[in-house]
């Protein structure tokens, strides 16, 4: 009964406040001079109607409906629209009726009504204020206060989000933009204080709590910038991505994510060539080898955009095979889907696959790329990377593939690991099979993926979700990071620049400390390093090295009409003596003598294996 009670009170007050508009605009009419009898008894006689009339307009507008202790601009829009449409339904039914008064007594009792009914909206918004004074002095203090940084398009539609459905947890204190133009004056009656320089200052001043980056439109480089100095604050820090939801008019809460590793890598968007990729996959039937995994599964996503004829999901273990393959389901239930079981190694069964399937390109991104496992196992990974790259690149060639895509790293380069040193045997022959083959083969070369399977970025996330201690194994290890579907993107576009034979290596930007990597997440996630969480040195694992390398010494470079590829220059490869290596190295099983192999197949190679 009690939610009914203000609504009731209300509609009593603006009867009240009709009947005495009404009479107060008559009498203004006349100059309080006599008002002829006949205007006053069409007033009296058709009072109940108009009343009537106006109570229609005002619950359409939901006069009844609003929380008016947060009244604002929006409120102020209804109420003078649902008058104004009150007035001209009661002259429409005057006309109707025949009693007409006077035009300007319709549009004054709009008017006034406009006052009386916003007027007491005011009043019992102040009413409020000052019977719960204390009670909202005390959820003030429990509100988070927010500092809104950029206020364009995007920071007006989430204070406005804000303001309309947050306001009981968050209050916006201000906003932050570099435009000088627009500092000190305000937007929906919140101002801007300052530029990004004056953030750490105005975050301890006004005591804010949430800091939230609303610039979807801004470069990586500049982000990047501007979440180094909210770093500093101590401040929960989240971001709003994306320009779409600017076009689209949707700014909402639920689209801020916590600020991540991704959005300190300060990279600027890839830009796909579609046309160029759209060339050599739609319409043709690909086979992705370890679709499964998180490069190959991304990659699998990429090209269902290219809308290809078919897809073929190639991978070892079937939950994850099963996972894509669903994934696609829901998302391109159009296109041709075809999940297999199969593993790389097994010559019979791969070349029965581009047999039946005839596949035109080949992404191959099946491998085992854990760098300290695979120093256990150096067979293992002769057998995965070496033998399995062969097998498919000979099943490839024998069917007529139009292009294969091999998935290499950073790591090939001048290897210290049996990962690094067994991707650059098959960077090898992949680049000796284009000489005698229809098939235009390249390898793709690039560094760390944030977020894949064996990454840093994972481990970290879970030793600080334990409460430490975070694992780092040099102080001054540094690394090439690039995002899942980065690097994804920039393998369909080399298969799109391929002529044959090249190895391509992929802008990775500047390498990143891990140790400084450690802490930001740890700060990121409302910590401070070394005081809630530790961050321990534990030394260099067996097969990693202190610094990755895109090229060697003697390689170079060549530009490509992508700006984020390049080919490297790296000298021809005697097929028939790679063969002999790889037929010997195949038939050794002990550890130490599959090193030793691979030394003489790749004389940069330096193994580290002092723990081993």
């Amino acid at each position: 009964m009690r939610k009914y009670l203000l609504p009731m009170f209300l509609a009593a007050l603006d009867i009240i406040s009709i009947i005495i508009t009404a009479f107060i605009s008559i009498y203004l009419r006349f100059d309080s001079g006599a008002i002829p009898a006949n205007y006053l008894n069409m007033l009296v006689a058709y009072l109940p109607l108009t009343v009537l009339l106006y109570l229609i307009c005002f619950y359409i507008f939901k006069l009844y409906g609003r929380i008016w202790r947060y009244a604002g601009s929006i409120e102020l829009i209804a109420i003078v629209i649902a008058c104004a449409l009150g007035s001209t339904a009661w002259y429409l039914s005057s006309v109707a009726i025949g009693a007409v008064l006077p035009r300007l007594l319709y549009i004054m009792t709009g008017i006034l009504l406009i006052l009386f009914i916003g007027g007491s909206r005011l009043a019992l918004r102040m009413y409020s204020y000052v019977m719960n004074k204390p009670k909202y002095r005390e959820q003030q203090r429990k509100k988070n206060k927010v500092l809104i940084i950029g206020a364009g398009d995007a920071g007006a539609l989430l204070l406005r989000e804000i303001e309309r459905y947050h306001v009981a947890n968050r209050q916006v204190v201000g906003f932050i933009d570099d435009d000088k133009s627009k500092i000190g004056k305000a937007m929906l009656g919140v101002k801007i204080l300052g530029n990004r320089n004056d953030i750490t200052k105005i975050a301890a001043e006004k005591n804010i709590d949430e800091i939230i980056i609303a610039m979807p439109s801004v470069k990586g480089r500049e982000i990047k910038a501007i979440i180094n100095i909210c770093k500093q604050t101590g401040c929960k820090l989240t971001i709003l991505p994306g320009i779409y939801e600017i076009i689209e008019g949707k700014v909402s809460i639920s689209q801020l994510r916590p600020v991540d590793v991704e959005d300190l890598l300060g990279r600027d968007p890839v830009k796909l060539d579609t046309t160029a990729v759209k060339e050599y996959l739609s319409g043709k039937i690909v086979l992705i080898t370890g679709a499964g995994g998180s490069i190959g599964s991304e990659i699998v996503r990429q090209v269902a955009k290219m809308q290809p004829a078919k897809l073929l999901l190639l991978g070892k273990g079937e939950n994850s095979i099963y996972e894509i393959t669903q994934e696609m389901k829901i998302e391109y239930p159009q296109l041709k889907t075809v999940p297999i079981i199969a593993d790389v190694r097994d010559k019979e069964r791969i070349n029965a696959i581009m047999d039946y399937f005839k596949p035109q390109v080949v992404f191959h991104a099946a491998a085992h790329k854990h760098v300290p496992l695979m120093e256990y196992q150096p067979a293992e990974a002769v057998r995965n990377n070496i033998l399995g790259t062969k097998v498919v690149a000979d099943a490839a060639a024998a069917h007529n593939v139009e292009t294969f895509v091999m998935i290499s790293t950073d790591k090939a380069v001048n290897p210290t690991s049996v990962m690094g040193c067994t991707k650059r045997v098959a960077e090898m022959y992949v680049q000796s099979m284009n000489k005698n083959s229809n098939t235009r083969f390249v390898a793709v070369r690039f560094g760390n993926v944030l977020g894949s399977r064996g990454s840093v970025i994972p481990l970290f996330k879970k030793q600080i979700a334990k409460g430490g201690p975070v694992t780092v194994t040099h102080a001054d290890m540094k690394r090439y990071f690039m995002t899942i579907p980065e690097a994804s993107q920039l393998v369909l576009q080399a298969g799109a620049m391929a002529k044959g034979g090249e190895v391509f290596v992929l802008d990775m930007g500047e390498p990143v400390r891990i140790y400084d990597l450690a802490k930001d997440l740890i700060t990121l996630s409302g910590l401070i390093p070394d005081k809630d969480i530790e961050i321990k040195i534990t030394g260099l694992r067996p097969g990693e090295k202190l610094f990755e390398e895109l090229l060697s010494a003697e390689d170079g470079t060549e530009k490509t009409t992508h700006r984020k590829i390049f080919t490297a220059r790296i000298k021809e490869i005697d097929k028939a003596e790679l063969d002999k290596q790889i037929a010997e190295i195949a038939e050794i099983t002990d550890g130490d003598k599959v090193v030793a192999a691979l030394q003489k197949i790749v004389p940069t190679y330096t193994p580290n294996r002092e723990n081993i």
